[in-house]
């Protein structure tokens, strides 16, 4: 698979215009990425700019601080779905996990994924804020709610991605969900160490430089 084909391409700023996001979809059908990935309310713009083009649309739902209501939650997952979400990548609910209360956690992932119905779930842990023992606890929260990927960092938060979290997440999954690596992924050195760690997919608003600078390096 080529490093475009991993990428989701993310335009996730609150200030970002209609404009602003027919370009990433532009920019994705161009490049070749796997997807956009967009706010809840951009989606179906995104829908039907790349209608036809092969490019998914991944819509972010409880982000990015994963704080509020679930059935709120849920209702934005299902939302968006109807809107034209081809993937839902939503954020555990971070609070929950630290004080403990995993029944709490588990029930927020499950009306998500439930409510996500065939699009594939990624769990964004916000790795930033937990030990290594939580991330690896939601980790297992994400595999009983049935989600199909665990995702590093929402990119709004205190730390995004580091390949030891990376393989933490790949090691903790074994192989039965995939692995997002996402925030402060600038360059295609980061993205190939992050895909050598353990990742399959890769969120950032850097696609464009990532991939153009894969091809230079690799002209040397």
């Amino acid at each position: 698979m080529s490093l475009a084909r991993t990428i989701d391409h993310t335009l996730l700023k609150p200030d970002a215009s209609g404009l602003d996001i027919i370009r990433l979809c532009q920019e994705a059908q161009t490049y070749g990425f796997f997807s956009v990935c967009v706010n809840s309310s951009r989606v179906s713009l995104a829908s039907e700019v790349l209608a036809g083009s092969g490019v998914k649309v991944a819509a972010v739902t409880g982000f990015p601080l994963g704080a509020m209501d679930s059935l709120a939650k849920a209702f934005e997952t299902e939302r968006a779905v109807a809107c034209g979400a081809d993937e839902i990548d939503t954020v555990l609910a971070v609070g929950f996990l630290r004080e403990n209360r995993l029944d709490v956690v588990l029930q927020d992932l499950e009306l998500v994924v439930r409510a996500a119905g065939q699009s594939p779930v990624k769990v964004i842990l916000e790795t930033c804020l937990l030990s290594d023992d939580q991330k690896r606890t939601a980790c297992a929260m994400a595999l009983d709610a049935g989600a199909a990927f665990v995702k590093t960092s929402t990119g709004f938060s205190t730390g995004g991605a580091t390949v030891d979290d990376v393989r933490i997440l790949a090691a903790a999954v074994g192989g039965r969900c995939q692995v997002k690596a996402s925030g402060g992924i600038r360059d295609a050195a980061t993205a190939r160490a992050m895909l050598e760690a353990g990742a399959s997919r890769l969120g950032t608003s850097n696609g464009i430089a990532i991939v153009q600078g894969a091809s230079a390096a690799a002209e040397y």
